[in-house]
């Protein structure tokens, strides 16, 4: 009797103990031990469209704030343990469809091309993507009279998606 009170006990110790194998993990950060504080200046235009490098530089700071404990600073100073650069390469602004009646384009596609790099105090690189190539999608306005024009918000929303996927590939190391 002893012996079957101790196999059940033994048994429900590990059933209790026991996972479903399903778990909340956190997302491993693989930039050095070392690095708490980042420097994020303003990105390079390379490109006609005004303030593009300002909604992008804005959107990364922005991410990087709200999703890690790193302490942001404007410019490269003594105290940056890493610097990220970014140069917005090319933007494009292309019709997508057409309004059959009238022949205007009624969606157009913006397209954004950025270089962007993370090195460390010493200059090694900790993470460099040359063709970050973003789209984002927006209707163009029939109504003359109401006329407004969509591709603002169009690229803010793509500066969005572009900083969470930036900050995500350089925390995961991609």
């Amino acid at each position: 009797m002893t012996n079957r009170f101790l196999i059940t006990a033994l048994l429900m110790a590990t059933l209790l103990t026991a996972s479903c194998g399903y778990h909340a993990t956190t997302h491993y950060v693989r930039l050095p031990e070392s690095v708490h504080a980042i420097a994020v200046p303003a990105f390079t235009n390379q490109t006609q469209n005004y303030r593009m490098e300002q909604v992008l530089t804005a959107a990364v700071v922005r991410e990087f704030v709200t999703r890690t404990k790193f302490r942001i600073l404007n410019e490269p100073t003594d105290d940056a343990d890493a610097t990220l650069r970014g140069t917005v390469v090319s933007t494009q602004l292309a019709p997508l469809t057409y309004d059959s009646q009238t022949g205007r384009a009624s969606s157009a596609l913006v397209t954004v091309t950025m270089r962007v790099s993370l090195v460390d105090r010493r200059g090694a690189s900790l993470f460099e993507n040359p063709n970050y190539t973003f789209r984002e999608q927006y209707q163009v306005s029939r109504e003359l009279t109401s006329f407004f024009e969509e591709d603002s918000p169009a690229i803010d929303r793509l500066s969005r998606d572009f900083a969470r996927t930036l900050v995500s590939n350089i925390l995961e190391a991609y």
